[in-house]
């Protein structure tokens, strides 16, 4: 009989136990007194010797596997940490973008990667359905911050995320001319 590896953490798990580790760190850092300073170095200490460890991961995996460890939601938020993901912030944004399309178009609207300029990710966000953002659950807005938590959690090294005008959205609408001005020129 084969033995039992060691137990493994659900998602949800791992989700709750980054969360109490960043209530750990803010009541540490806020706390006063002689052991702040050093318990917080050992944090960066360890924080620091952990990267290192997965930097040589990724440097003895082929190109397959690390492009596995990159798609690992958990390994690719460490590797993002760690300046070490193998792909640039640029293609991590469009994933992002490109993962929540199919969202978007079920809410009659879309998204498309623009890329990134200065820093910042540009995306063109259209609304359909004449549902702007007056919809009565938010519309656009709860899609553009959608968007823009998406992005930048796959890319925090960008600066922001904005929107690009649709091209469509873009042209002016054509002038209303009277009839009357059209037939009737030369009338005094």
């Amino acid at each position: 009989m084969a033995e039992a590896g060691p137990a493994r953490l659900a998602d949800p798990d791992v989700e709750a136990r980054l969360a109490r580790l960043d209530e750990l760190l803010e009541g540490l850092e806020s706390t006063p007194g002689p052991v702040t300073r050093p318990a917080t170095e050992a944090v960066g200490l360890l924080t620091e010797v952990y990267g290192e460890a997965l930097a040589r991961v990724l440097d003895l995996a082929d190109t397959a596997l690390a492009a596995r460890l990159a798609d690992d939601e958990l390994l690719g938020h460490l590797l993002v940490l760690h300046d070490i993901h193998p792909e640039p912030a640029e293609r991590r944004a469009a994933r992002a973008v490109e993962r929540l399309r199919p969202a978007v178009r079920e809410r009659g609207g879309d998204v498309e990667w623009a890329g990134v300029e200065e820093g910042v990710a540009r995306v063109r966000l259209t609304t359909g359905g004449g549902c702007g953002s007056g919809c009565g659950s938010g519309g656009g807005v709860d899609v553009t911050d959608a968007v823009r938590a998406a992005v930048l959690a796959a890319a925090p090294e960008l600066t922001g995320v904005e929107p690009v005008p649709d091209p469509e959205e873009r042209r002016p609408a054509p002038a209303f001319v009277p009839l009357a001005t059209l037939t009737h020129r030369g009338a005094p």
